[in-house]
């Protein structure tokens, strides 16, 4: 049996599409629905089943992708890892949110530069980097929704706390303990500076703390986390922020929280890659590192 007819088969097992194994593959479509039907003539059997979004294994599909796919990513892993470099060699595609990215996992990974590792970063949201990692743009994506489905596989990285902020003038005129005693209410004269219109880190916030919606909208929407830890530092209103992001700001006194919860609300990073790749050594040693790195961020 020929072993790209089987990594054909796989890569079409965990895309769930022709059309995405192609685009991983390097392949056009219509080569890759050849080579799936010529397997399926060796085998004599079905792999999968045809439908108007993509395509769903049969059970003897699911049973050889099981069989079949440790051995090819071994493979995989011997014949583009290189034979001879360095541990921390290639060039690793990085993805994720901008200031995350820019402030937790660049600075933990530029450590594996003179091992020879070279970096390229990319910005977007959570659905704009996995659909860049599913397609094959990006080696590691950080993300804040967890994937689905067999083309990419997941690892919780850490838990961000999220506080609730605003700046000196404004925290003044509530008073200490004001929105413990009177809840969200005395914050609607406030203005609130967002990263999105739709208020996401503040519905959020609400929601976990205060069991109600905002009633507000954005005065000032940015988006980009720094943008909106400056607007508020400078005076624009209240804000929901990462507490690695204003950390030092509040030490600082520049900022002031207006709420310590008995529970903070906290939001999960997820570390993701294609299924299979992890066998290549820069992907799974950048990988590694990050996690370990992770370990010691508050």
């Amino acid at each position: 049996m020929d072993l790209a007819l089987l990594r054909t088969f796989v890569t079409v097992h965990r895309a769930g599409s022709f059309t995405r194994a192609a685009a991983l593959l390097g392949l056009s479509q219509p080569a890759v629905t050849g080579q799936i039907r010529t397997l399926e003539r060796q085998l004599g059997r079905p792999l999968f089943l045809r439908q108007a979004r993509g395509v769903t294994p049969t059970t003897i599909g699911d049973e050889l992708a099981q069989r079949a796919a440790p051995h090819l990513d071994a493979l995989v892993q011997i014949t583009e890892s290189g034979i001879g470099e360095e541990p921390g060699g290639r060039t690793l595609h990085l993805a994720g949110p901008p200031e995350f990215t820019a402030l937790r996992a660049l600075p933990a990974l530029t450590r594996l530069i003179p091992q020879g590792l070279t970096l390229r970063a990319s910005f977007g949201s959570a659905e704009e980097t996995l659909e860049g990692l599913a397609a094959g743009h990006h080696d590691l994506a950080i993300t804040t929704a967890r994937p689905r489905g067999d083309l990419l596989t997941s690892t919780p990285l850490c838990d961000e706390e999220h506080v609730l902020v605003a700046g000196v003038r404004w925290a003044a005129r509530l008073g200490p303990g004001a929105v413990r005693h009177g809840g969200p209410a005395v914050l609607a004269p406030i203005p609130v500076v967002e990263v999105h219109e739709s208020l996401p880190l503040v519905t959020r916030y609400w929601a976990s703390v205060f069991d109600a919606k905002p009633a507000a909208s954005g005065a000032v929407v940015a988006p980009d986390l720094r943008a909106v830890l400056a607007s508020v530092t400078a005076g624009a209103g209240l804000a929901v922020l990462p507490r690695y992001l204003c950390e030092t700001a509040l030490e600082q006194g520049e900022l002031v929280a207006l709420l310590d919860p008995p529970v903070p609300p906290l939001r999960t990073y997820f570390l993701a890659a294609r299924t299979g790749t992890l066998g290549l050594t820069h992907i799974a040693r950048a990988q590694e590192w990050l996690l370990r790195a992770a370990s010691e961020w508050g």
